[in-house]
């Protein structure tokens, strides 16, 4: 296999002359150059990627754990990332979990094998501490707020998000209130659940376990949800969903069963996502874009930062 010094002897320069042209540096004549150039299309010179990412200590490659690649607000995030990424010159490797913590680990064995630069995590399963463990091999970032640890976030504020929609709804009429996630656990599913819990608690409410509907991911899943209220003693009169996604299925699913929104049932969806301005949904409006390009900056600067991004409520027709 064709290397440096063979280049160097073929075409008639030195090793240094070599180098330079091959990483394009200004300070070449142009007899050198072509001699260099053409060495390397009759040896059919191929650089040693392996080798130069052990003289640079980067291999431009950052990875990406999330845990659907199909899913909106996923996709969203991921737009953001791979648009800074594009400007950057970084390619990403990406890790769909599916919420195994068995491909989570494989993510962070490759950072401290050296394989990736960095990594940003979507959405986590593994424990915090794991996460803290491979700090010293690379910058990781999260999608979550965890203020105070010596990992960098990019995040919305959850709990904050949660009360201001749950208080408008009540301002609304509404006292029955329930509200739709993908998955209990997690950093933002805590934080919806002790908004939950404190708005009930405020205004004297009843809590209702059965008033939170999990494993809603999907336009699909919103029929399921409107079966599981329908069989409900005292269902909830309002909705909070977090995917637009999900939202605009039971929307569907309720004109399709003759349920009145927002007379009979109001809802709130997440994200703001092109379905949701289509079908008129009141949405919180997430800015996952900006998050994704905030995620890759940090990641590749390495610095320690948590920035919190602003949401909005969006009033539609609804509520």
């Amino acid at each position: 296999m064709t290397n440096i010094k063979d280049l160097a002897k073929m075409a008639g320069v030195s090793v240094t002359t070599v180098s330079r042209v091959l990483n394009n540096h200004p300070y070449v004549s142009e007899e050198k150059k072509n001699a260099v150039l053409e060495a390397v299309k009759v040896s059919n010179y191929h650089k040693n990627i392996n080798a130069v990412h052990l003289s640079t200590g980067k291999t431009l490659l950052m990875g990406v754990v999330l845990p659907f690649s199909d899913h909106p607000y996923f996709g969203l995030l991921l737009k953001g990332i791979a648009k800074q990424a594009l400007e950057y010159n970084y390619k990403l490797v990406l890790f769909q979990t599916d919420y195994m913590e068995s491909r989570e680990l494989e993510a962070l064995q490759m950072l401290q094998q050296k394989q990736i630069d960095s990594l940003i995590i979507c959405s986590r399963t593994c424990d915090l501490s794991t996460i803290e463990e491979h700090l010293p091999f690379g910058p990781i970032v999260l999608c979550e707020n965890i203020k105070g640890n010596e990992v960098s976030t990019t995040f919305v504020n959850h709990y904050n998000i949660f009360v201001e929609a749950l208080e408008y709804l009540y301002r609304k009429g509404h006292n029955k209130i329930g509200y739709c996630i993908g998955r209990r656990s997690g950093t933002n599913s805590h934080e919806r659940e002790m908004a939950y819990r404190d708005f009930v608690k405020k205004y004297n409410l009843l809590y209702k376990p059965d008033y939170t509907l999990d494993e809603c991911f999907y336009f699909e899943d919103g029929d399921k949800v409107i079966k599981q209220i329908q069989e409900m003693d005292a269902p909830p009169t309002a909705l909070l969903v977090t995917s637009d996604q999900v939202a605009a299925g039971i929307v569907t699913c309720c004109k399709n069963r003759l349920i009145s929104i927002p007379d009979e049932l109001a809802i709130i969806g997440f994200d703001n996502q092109p379905i949701a301005k289509m079908m008129n949904i009141t949405t919180i409006e997430i800015p996952l874009e900006d998050m994704g390009k905030n995620l890759f900056l940090q990641a590749v600067n390495g610095d320690l930062s948590n920035e919190e991004l602003p949401a909005k409520l969006i009033e539609r027709g609804t509520v």
